[in-house]
């Protein structure tokens, strides 16, 4: 199968090198430069500096070139770039072939999930998202990992699992679309909130708190707008919550951990060469929580910090002095 990967950050190079290994692959890249180190040094020095990429994959810069013959189409570009980038390729991406998205994020403004931006930009192509703990660098290195491959058709998401599966590389399929969506884009606030509690050295019982406590608010909200409830105890809810919260490679994590040292989300955004989805996700996750009536008191302090409303320390003072409410009987 011909597979087409749409951005070249950490994240979409690996998933592109992993294809690589068993079908025609094409990396599309905005930077001719970045192009220009896939082909001909077979690396990606801006994003995986250091990782040998497949001969045989090849980059671009030309999105028609990138999607025109593609049999699959990935996409993983930056929550706030996603719709542009699928405008770019709109006219030339073949009907009814599958677009998955590795993007953990909403879009600002409609707050739609990724999938749902396809499908709002792509009619006729068949939606799905890959989500679940996989570090980009970690999996480069050969690390055995785990992913989850989201789609209401499960013959697609079938087929999708021996495309892009390889090695140590494991997916398994999901038809729970808006649950492995909502808990990849959640987790990266809780791991902002985790990481602050780094930051400022309040220990792991703190921080094991505000995972557990924080895979109750993506269970919560994800219910809210049709999630299943085991899917936040799966790759795609639990575990992606936990490898980003703890891993000292999340950027997420990291941003939280900057900010318990006293940095601005200012300076630490400016200095970063990555996205880091929590920032931009903290937003529209409350904007989301008001639609659907539910309450996500972590993500509600971390949205404070990252506006600049108050510190890293006293968004802890606030979590701490809130009051429990009601039984602690699961993550709900």
């Amino acid at each position: 199968m011909r597979v087409t990967v749409l951005g070249a950050g950490s994240w979409g190079t690996t998933v592109a090198a992993l294809s690589a290994g068993r079908n025609p692959t094409t990396l599309w890249a905005r930077n001719p430069d970045l192009t220009a180190a896939v082909n001909e040094k077979h690396e990606n020095p801006s994003y995986l500096a250091g990782f040998a990429l497949p001969e045989d994959l090849r980059a671009t810069s030309d999105i028609e070139e990138a999607v025109s013959s593609a049999e699959v189409v990935v996409v993983g570009v930056p929550s706030h770039g996603f719709r542009a980038v699928l405008d770019q390729a709109a006219p030339h991406v073949p009907y009814w072939i599958p677009v998955v998205s590795l993007t953990k994020g909403f879009e600002a403004g409609t707050l739609f999930r990724m999938t749902e931006v396809i499908r709002d930009v792509l009619p006729g192509r068949v939606a799905c998202a890959l989500s679940g703990p996989n570090l980009a660098k970690e999996i480069m290195g050969g690390s055995a990992a785990a992913s989850v491959i989201a789609t209401e058709d499960l013959s697609v998401a079938t087929e999708l699992q021996r495309i892009l599966q390889r090695g140590l590389f494991r997916i398994y399929t999901n038809h729970d679309v808006i649950g492995c969506e909502v808990g990849g884009a959640l987790k990266n606030v809780v791991a902002i909130a985790t990481g602050i509690a780094q930051g400022l050295s309040v220990g792991d019982n703190t921080r094991a708190a505000v995972i557990s406590r924080g895979l109750a608010e993506l269970t919560r909200l994800g219910v809210a707008m049709g999630a299943e409830p085991a899917t936040m105890s799966g790759l795609a809810g639990m575990g992606d919550l936990i490898a980003t919260c703890i891993s000292p490679l999340s950027r997420n994590r990291q941003v939280g951990e900057r900010l318990g040292k006293g940095e601005t989300i200012d300076e630490i955004v400016g200095s970063m060469n990555m996205v880091a989805e929590g920032v931009k996700t903290a937003h529209t996750v409350m904007e989301l929580a008001e639609r659907y009536q539910v309450e996500l008191p972590i993500c509600a302090e971390i949205r404070r910090v990252v506006s600049g409303e108050i510190s890293a320390v006293e968004a802890y003072r606030g979590l701490t002095a809130r009051t429990p409410a009601g039984h602690e009987s699961g993550p709900v």
